[in-house]
């Protein structure tokens, strides 16, 4: 593993010719959820079937929280509050039309480290997929569908539809994309339905969704694995 700062935003990088990122072969971009620690999803790249060369890029969440264990990140702060009122009333969290307080922070710091990549290392964004588990999904959407850089593909891991009408400028340009999506039956944390409803928003906008749901909650199972690799090797392997 090999460590680096690109764009302010520090960034753990794996695979690639010799486990560190050498080469130039094609590139998978995680981000982690919130409170989880910058290495959360490191281990998922190790166990991936993936094209020969593909290279692994873990950017580390901006802001440190005080959870009480280890080490805890997060993109933009959450209402942990209100996440649990909403859980005890059993109301569904509708975030479709809620822009999260810090989230255009959170998208200038991951456009910026975007932009800054080519100067740290081989980058191509047509090689290129992104996405992210939970919060790290979400803003991986957001930026997706409000820029035009292209990309082969869009993973999201148990996210959720966010700020959709700023998604209505650039919408258009992501026709045909492929997007990895999944989502427990059973999350407590982000739901079930509004997953569907972010599902249905990708499709009307024309992006071809590969959707895995699971009996289970927030989290990544292994199946759900088995099949992101599957994607990435179909949408890696063709570029």
């Amino acid at each position: 593993m090999h460590h680096a700062l690109i764009g302010g935003v520090k960034t753990r990088i794996t695979g690639g010719t010799d486990g560190k990122g050498g080469g130039d072969g094609p590139l998978v971009i995680l981000l982690h959820g919130f409170g989880a620690p910058g290495d959360d999803l490191v281990a998922i790249g190790e166990v991936l079937t993936v094209p020969k060369g593909t290279r692994f890029l873990y950017p580390e969440g901006p802001l440190s929280l005080s959870m009480g264990y280890g080490e805890s990140r997060a993109w933009w702060l959450i209402d942990m509050a209100r996440i649990e009122a909403d859980r005890a009333a059993g109301r569904v969290r509708d975030l479709s039309d809620e822009v999260p307080r810090g989230l255009p922070q959170a998208r200038e710091t991951f456009e910026r480290f975007l932009s800054q990549l080519p100067r740290s290392l081989p980058f191509n964004p047509r090689t290129t997929c992104i996405g992210g588990f939970s919060q790290g999904a979400m803003l991986t959407a957001d930026v997706f569908m409000r820029t035009s850089l292209p990309c082969a593909g869009l993973i999201q891991l148990s996210g959720t539809l966010i700020a959709k009408q700023d998604w209505r400028p650039a919408i258009s340009r992501r026709s045909g994309v492929p997007v990895f999506q999944s989502h427990g039956m059973q999350d407590q944390i982000l739901s079930y339905l509004m997953a569907e409803r972010l599902r249905d928003a990708f499709v009307k906008a024309g992006l071809t969704v590969d959707w895995h749901s699971f009996r289970g909650g927030h989290e990544i199972p292994e199946p759900v694995l088995l099949r992101l690799g599957a994607f990435l090797s179909r949408v890696l392997g063709a570029t």
